[in-house]
């Protein structure tokens, strides 16, 4: 234990997701050495998320205004909408350069040990987009785990009753460079069925 600020910063980026304890106190150490440009940088950086950045009224992705880019680009084909659990994967599906329609961000996964059910997550707001737009296909991306298998289900029970909707779920598999050998039950079981006609 250190004395008063300095493992108030400890336990403060001990908070953080993904940083442990060792973490958190390389990252205090580091600070406390750095320069103090470096510093007010970070605390400007800060500063700027807690009062600039805003989720868009339309898919819950972070913006800067009330619109994110994606929602406000009318290049994009607003017929398909993409359903993922946070902005994070917003990040991950438009590096793949595939996708060229629209996203809803869900805020999260079910997860009822947590307390998460379908009112903590951005489904009521889903599906005012289904009554309001011409939306056509539903991209299920949430995450190949229980939660958000768990969601993805919920979702696919909500959506069934909207006429011309076709609800799709992302394909999951093996990944490449993997063997056979070391993919688990669900994962090959999943490539299995999934597999398509070459």
């Amino acid at each position: 234990m250190y004395e008063g600020p300095v493992q108030d910063l400890i336990d403060e980026l001990g908070r953080l997701p993904g940083v442990g304890p060792k973490s958190a106190q390389r990252i205090a150490f580091h600070l406390l050495a750095a320069d103090p440009a470096d510093i007010g940088r970070l605390q400007d950086a800060l500063q700027k998320v807690r009062e600039g950045v805003q989720f868009c009224q339309i898919c819950g992705n972070v913006s800067e205004e009330q619109t994110c880019r994606i929602c406000k680009d009318p290049r994009r084909d607003a017929t398909v909408v993409c359903v993922v659990e946070e902005p994070k994967d917003v990040v991950a599906v438009e590096k793949t350069r595939e996708f060229k329609g629209r996203y809803h961000v869900l805020g999260g996964a079910l997860d009822p040990l947590s307390g998460i059910g379908p009112d903590q997550l951005r489904i009521r707001e889903l599906l005012a987009r289904m009554g309001a737009d011409d939306i056509k296909e539903i991209i299920l991306a949430t995450d190949p785990n229980t939660e958000g298998e768990a969601t993805a289900t919920y979702l696919i029970r909500m959506l069934r009753d909207f006429p011309g909707l076709t609800v799709t779920r992302l394909a999951s598999g093996l990944p490449m460079g993997g063997d056979l050998e070391f993919a688990d039950e669900l994962t090959l079981g999943r490539a299995l069925s999934g597999r398509r006609t070459v």
